[in-house]
Formats: C-alpha cells, structure tokens, sequence
C-alpha cells in the first residue's frame, strides 16, 4: 500500500499537466502564430531585400550599415525622443498626483472609475476627438481662444506645436490608466508605517518623500518600464492627426517604419529599422530596472 501511494500521486500529477497544457494550448498557439514566427520572420527579412511583389534577397547587414546613414531614421530617433521626454514627464507627474488624490480624498469610486475612461476609448478614437477640438479654424479650443482675443495656434499644423500636443493627447489618455497602477502600489503599504511616522512628527512632505517614494519605487519602476516602452511605439496618433509632418516634426520612428513598409514596400529596410528599435527597448527597459532596482523592495 506505501508503494500504491506514491504513485498513485504521480498519475494525479500528470493528469493534471495534462490539463492545465490543455488550458494553456490556445493561448500557446496565439503566441507562436503571432508573435514568435512573425519576430524570427522581421530578424530574417532584416537581413535582405524584400519587397512584397517578389522573394527576398539576401543582403547581409547592408540594412543595418544604411541605418546609421540615414538621415530620417535620426530625425525619427530625435522626434520620439522629444516625444517620449515631454509624454513621461508629464504623465508621471500627473498620474502620480492623482493616485495620491485616490488614496487619500477621493474615495469615491465613481471619481476612481471617471479617470479611466479616457483609457477605454479607442486611440483612433481619442485622436479623432483632439484633432477636430484642437483644429485651427473650426476647433472648440480654438474658438475660445479666439474669443478671449488671443491669436488662434495650429496645435497640430506648427513645428513647434505638434508634438507637445501629441503628447498632451497621449497623456489625457492614458493617465488614468498609470495612475491605476501607482494607486495599486500606494495601497500595499501598510498603513502602521504612516502612523508610526505621524507620531515621529513627520510632516505630510517628509512622509512622501522618506516613505512614500521609497516603497513605491518597485511600481514606479514598473510603470515607467512599460510606459517608455509604449511612449517610443507611439503611431495611431500621429498617423491620424499629422502623418509625421509638418516637415518631419513629428515623424516618428515607428511612423518611419510604416512608411518604409507600406508606402515605399522595403520590407527588408522597415524589418531592420524594427529590429534596431527592438534592441534600443530591451536596452532602456534593462537599464531601468538596474538603475532603479524594480526587483528589489523596501517593504521586506
């Protein structure tokens, strides 16, 4: 009977393998279909010369050595760095701001629920709406600027405006969302470390700053990984409000791409370009959880 026991464990376990790669499978499949052959296919074609009206010609790395030549892939680098400084300063700034509101006076859940709304509506959607708000002559925003006597501003049409108000779009969008996640973190600290700091005499800034952020600093880490990430894929905006212009200032890398791609058919320049951008990613996400210790905590 001692020796029935065990396995008679090991068929249960086995049987339950078997189920749970049943549940897995689907999923397994989607991945495989869709992300893995299509990734191993993008590093292939990078390195040939494809358009899609005929086979792929092997080429080396002569994509790669035409990168660092190109003079639009820089411009593309420089415009989304721009983009993603003003989108992650902004971002953060407010969404941190308001998942402290949460934590500590909006309790409401309808005022935690209306903040993110924004995040639910379709980006096309949400680019749609600003760009015919923000539009210079028959937007609303304009409108009222007109009628407080100050000359109207083409928000998306000037150099100098386009992507401040891209990001400013972006950032309405998807604040709620970060602050979401902020407010999770804020709610895993215990509250007996507030209070052992308000009968120390701590002030509400020196408790922010000496425990707040500190034990935050996993979270924070998190959402700043997975929104410098999603601030340089930054694409259905521009492509629906200016198309990269005017004259470049906001052609974006990932717009860069899809022109390449599907506007002239170099699919073997557009699959460097997104290997090369892919390689810059995985680098800033690593320096980002190394500089800011996203795996350690201060709560153990």
């Amino acid at each position: 009977m001692a020796g029935k026991a065990p396995k008679q464990s090991l068929v249960r376990r086995l049987g339950d393998l078997k189920v749970a790669l049943l549940f897995i499978l689907p999923a397994l499949i989607g991945l495989v279909a869709f992300c893995l052959v299509p990734t191993v296919r993008g590093v292939y074609l990078s390195f040939t010369e494809y358009s899609i009206l005929g086979e792929p010609e092997w080429i080396g790395v002569d994509n790669y050595t035409a990168i660092f030549k190109d003079e639009l892939f820089w411009n593309g680098m420089a415009v989304t760095l721009q983009y993603v400084g003003l989108n992650m300063v902004l971002q953060f700034a407010i969404a941190l701001g308001l998942a402290l509101l949460m934590h500590g006076v909006a309790k409401s859940t309808f005022v935690r629920g209306a903040l993110l709304l924004p995040f639910f509506v379709a980006n096309v959607v949400v680019a749609l709406l600003w760009f015919w708000m923000l539009d210079y002559q028959l937007g609303i925003v304009n409108e009222v600027i007109s009628w407080m006597g100050l000359p109207r501003v083409a928000f998306f049409g000037s150099e100098q405006w386009a992507i401040p108000t891209i990001a400013f779009v972006n950032v309405w969008k998807h604040m709620g969302y970060t602050a979401l996640l902020i407010f999770a973190g804020l709610q895993a600290i215990p509250h007996h470390v507030y209070e052992v700091a308000s009968l120390d005499g701590a002030s509400p800034t020196r408790t922010f700053w000496s425990i707040t952020l500190p034990l935050l600093r996993p979270v924070l880490a998190l959402v700043l990984v997975v929104s410098v990430i999603g601030s340089f894929q930054v694409f259905d905006t521009v492509a629906i409000t200016t198309q990269g212009g005017p004259v470049n200032a906001t052609r974006v890398i990932q717009m860069y791409i899809y022109q390449k791609a599907f506007a002239e058919s170099d699919f073997g320049y557009a699959s460097a370009l997104s290997v090369v951008l892919f390689v810059i990613l995985a680098l800033v996400a690593f320096i980002q959880m190394k500089f800011l210790k996203g795996n350690e905590s201060d709560l153990d």
